[in-house]
């Protein structure tokens, strides 16, 4: 890109400063740079566009997902984000690379209208240092992300004056009428999970993971609300990641550098690492602040619900320096089931394992959106639907090829199904499970205190619920028997189940016969 000021991989403190100076930032009381992204409080997934070529067309599961846009209207608009480039005062230019694995990595090169933004990809995306920098041969991807950079619609074919585009043959993307950091991060997850599977044989996830102290590792899948960073940051275990990351046959490694962790309702005492993360180098977006104008007041919804910090991963003690772990011993499906149905802790089948994966399902609470007075069950895809270029099936399949792979080995993989949600009635009428018990009950998992007690089945789902946990009272683990009125748990049931199998019609003509088999009865 030609500019006559483009500002480097600026440091940290220079991109602070930049901020401030020109009135776009302020500092926290603990030095984390407060923003605020401007229209865009979050991703807009109706604005995010596929370009339709020969690596795509065939290959891209196209839809209300991945929505395809011509190369004659990629060009134009790319030529539009340039011009308008060429005309600010300054660019920002930040060199860095994803996946923590050297065989897999990919170079991006950033270029952002604000200070910010630039501050953001230095977090969330890896860091090469000054003498890797010298030696990037090629850059692989190239993001364009002007806030500024408004579409006309009726000319360029977009929904509206914003939009993000990803050209897989231009390996560019471009961002434009929305400064919302999260378009620069999911935009080059969307183009991992593409690129992995189809070019480099790994499975791209949406989840969390860490590391015990005998190097067994652990995955953490969940949508929002969920606890997948909650559970994933423990003090007796090495974070790896907390969002994104790859399995390869060799090991399990991030695909990014940092983490951009929710903050609404944030407390020391329920999540102690991300809280004592949020210092100089982090930036915080949107967050309210308390009368003093520099104490965040992370109860403050006023602006959004998503508030959000950024930081750089290695603002967390207890990580592994590496960002890589061994294959894993122990895959979590996290789902807040606001039904009260599902049991707070069951063992998946391998078939069991690809179905839950594709369906991804967790569920929405009264008052978490405007409309909702009682519980909607949510799918989405591989617990990450907005990400994923392919068919659903291809990256369960893949799951499923790998669980296989283990247990020719002789290595088991456990596949676990765990309710934060509602015990002893749904929303409304039961209570939340206890974060306490959760966290017995995955360390049980972990720990392999569940491989030897007995199990009895759900009936209408299929699932194996263990008959004890250590530290989780017995009456708590089978929920029909939580329930007061046992024929409305029954009748709850066969709600949820239906729900499922409506929503599996969609993958079943790609999917196995056995995983199809594998849903709610």
């Amino acid at each position: 890109m030609q500019h006559h000021n483009l500002q480097s991989n600026l440091s940290v403190s220079a991109l602070v400063e930049a901020s401030i100076k020109t009135g776009q930032g302020r500092l926290s009381d603990t030095g984390a740079l407060i923003v605020n992204t401007g229209k865009f409080t979050g991703r807009s997934p109706k604005d995010r566009y596929i370009v339709e070529d020969d690596i795509t067309r065939e290959t891209v599961d196209w839809g209300e997902v991945n929505i395809p846009f011509t190369q004659e209207g990629y060009d134009v608009l790319e030529d539009k984000i340039l011009a308008y480039a060429k005309k600010l005062d300054t660019v920002y230019v930040r060199d860095a690379y994803a996946c923590a694995s050297q065989k897999y990595r990919i170079n991006v090169k950033v270029y952002t209208e604000q200070p910010w933004q630039n501050l953001f990809a230095y977090n969330m995306f890896l860091r090469p240092d000054g003498k890797q920098i010298k030696n990037l041969q090629t850059d692989e991807w190239t993001i364009y992300a002007f806030s500024g950079c408004l579409a006309d619609p009726a000319v360029h074919g977009t929904r509206q004056e914003n939009f993000s585009i990803i050209n897989f043959t231009k390996q560019t993307i471009i961002i434009g009428g929305t400064a919302y950091t999260g378009e620069i991060k999911k935009g080059i997850f969307s183009v991992l999970n593409f690129v992995l599977p189809t070019q480099r044989d790994v499975l791209s996830m949406h989840c969390s993971a860490n590391v015990g102290s005998k190097g067994d590792s652990a995955l953490f899948f969940g949508l929002s609300g969920t606890g997948k960073t909650t559970l994933s940051n423990d003090p007796d275990r090495r974070l790896i990641g907390d969002d994104e990351h790859g399995w390869s046959q060799a090991n399990v490694f991030n695909l990014e550098g940092g983490c951009y962790a929710k903050v609404i309702d944030l407390s020391e005492t329920k999540e102690p690492q991300i809280y004592r993360a949020i210092r100089y180098g982090a930036m915080l977006e949107n967050i309210g602040l308390q009368e003093d104008g520099h104490t965040p007041d992370y109860a403050d919804s006023s602006i959004t619900q998503n508030t959000r910090v950024s930081y750089p991963i290695y603002h967390i003690d207890n990580i592994m320096y590496n960002s890589r772990g061994d294959l894993p011993r122990n895959i979590f499906f996290l789902t807040c089931d606001a039904f009260g149905v599902l049991p707070p802790i069951s063992k998946l089948t391998p078939e069991q394992a690809m179905y839950h994966f594709v369906s991804g399902y967790t569920a929405k609470i009264a008052g978490t959106e405007t409309g909702i007075t009682e519980p909607q069950a949510t799918f989405s895809a591989c617990f990450g639907a907005p990400f994923i270029p392919l068919h659903p099936t291809v990256y369960a399949k893949m799951l499923g090829e790998k669980l296989a792979s283990a247990a020719e080995g002789g290595e088991k993989i456990n596949v676990w199904l765990v309710n934060t949600g509602w015990t002893g009635g749904g929303y409304g009428l039961g209570s939340r499970m206890e974060l306490t018990f959760t966290r017995a009950m995955i360390k049980a998992a972990l720990n392999g205190d569940l491989d030897e007690v007995e199990y009895q089945e759900d009936p209408y789902f299929g699932l194996s619920i263990p008959r004890t946990c250590p530290d989780v009272p017995n009456a708590l683990l089978y929920p029909r028997d939580t329930w007061r009125n046992e024929a409305d748990y029954d009748t709850a049931a066969k709600k949820l189940a239906e729900l499922f199998n409506t929503n599996f019609k969609s993958y079943a003509k790609e999917a196995a016969a056995d995983v199809v088999a594998a849903g709610p009865r």
